[in-house]
């Protein structure tokens, strides 16, 4: 059955969608899943690169929903976001809510080392600020970061979509592996919905974006590993774990990953790996290069969004798309 039932006909209170530049694609197929048009606004750049946004339409008493991810350019996205959300304020919106696929600056979400910042609630408080009413996310990097704002946090999950590969794909004598301890209760809800037994890697992170593999928790032999995660930035960290994964039986590898950063090297690094396919998502737009590697799958979330901005809006519950 799917996870997406209905359709946008029974949306009869005024809503409007508007979407920056940073994943309008996206924001496009949500609008179609809603059978609804992309609010008419003006998002445009300076010359010197400030932010320039106006709502073209009458927004008064509406409530309004704002799709923009905080992927790179990290910085433009998120001041484009805080510009919109300050245009739709002061246009007198109904209600305003940052619909953000992927949440930027969620890896500083606590301190780490001496005199470093806690740069996830410095975007919540940046956030409630320039006037926003509701944050929807998805697979945030910590759920903590929820606990930063002081305005209502919807967190969903993009694990309906991923089910839906993965159960035709995996027999039950896989395994789901959790890259590090603290991803382990994410891996725990794929291993219990696919039925699949569960591993951890034991790892250390002597710096940023560098991962070393100690131990490998689990019985891995013979068997389709899979990685669950959320995000995937340069792939050492990934990489490193397929290769461990292999040395230890596992029979193949495979990553499913919310967020796919892949910065560079990331690319080069999955070619030249054990990995034969990572699943990510479209919750950042995805390069040409990546849509073009034929060890990369990338599934749409548009559906599941637009399900979440329906339910919000009609003041439905969230939680039964997870059941």
């Amino acid at each position: 059955m799917s996870p997406f039932p209905g359709t946008g006909s029974e949306l009869t209170k005024p809503f409007k969608i508007f979407s920056g530049n940073a994943n309008r694609e996206i924001a496009e197929d949500v609008c179609r899943y809603l059978d609804t048009t992309i609010g008419r606004a003006n998002v445009k750049r300076f010359a010197d690169g400030e932010s320039d946004v106006e709502i073209s339409e009458n927004v008064r008493g509406v409530h309004c929903f704002v799709i923009q991810p905080t992927c790179t350019p990290v910085n433009d996205n998120l001041m484009e976001l805080l510009v919109m959300i300050d245009a739709l304020k002061r246009a007198s919106a109904g209600s305003i809510i940052a619909v953000m696929p992927y949440f930027g600056y969620a890896r500083q979400d606590r301190k780490t080392r001496p005199r470093t910042p806690i740069s996830a609630r410095l975007v919540a408080d940046l956030l409630t600020a320039a006037g926003v009413d509701r944050v929807l996310a998805m697979d945030l990097h910590a759920g903590q970061i929820q606990g930063f704002f002081n305005i209502p946090v919807d967190h969903i999950y993009a694990m309906p979509v991923m089910m839906e590969y993965l159960r035709a794909k995996f027999p039950s004598n896989s395994v789901i592996v959790s890259p590090d301890a603290g991803g382990v209760e994410r891996a725990r809800a794929y291993s219990k919905r696919l039925d699949t037994s569960l591993a951890i890697i034991d790892k250390r992170r002597p710096a940023p974006n560098v991962a070393e593999l100690v131990n490998i928790i689990g019985d891995v032999s013979g068997r389709d590993a899979i990685i669950v995660d959320d995000l995937v930035d340069t792939a050492g960290t990934l990489c490193a774990a397929a290769q461990g994964l292999m040395k230890n039986g596992a029979r193949s590898v495979y990553a499913c990953v919310t967020h796919g950063l892949l910065s560079d090297p990331a690319l080069d690094r999955i070619h030249a790996s054990a990995i034969k396919e990572i699943i990510i998502t479209d919750s950042i737009p995805p390069r040409a290069d990546i849509k073009a590697s034929p060890k990369v799958r990338v599934l749409s979330v548009a559906r599941l969004l637009g399900e979440a901005v329906k339910r919000i809006h009609l003041g439905d519950s969230l939680s039964t798309l997870f059941i």
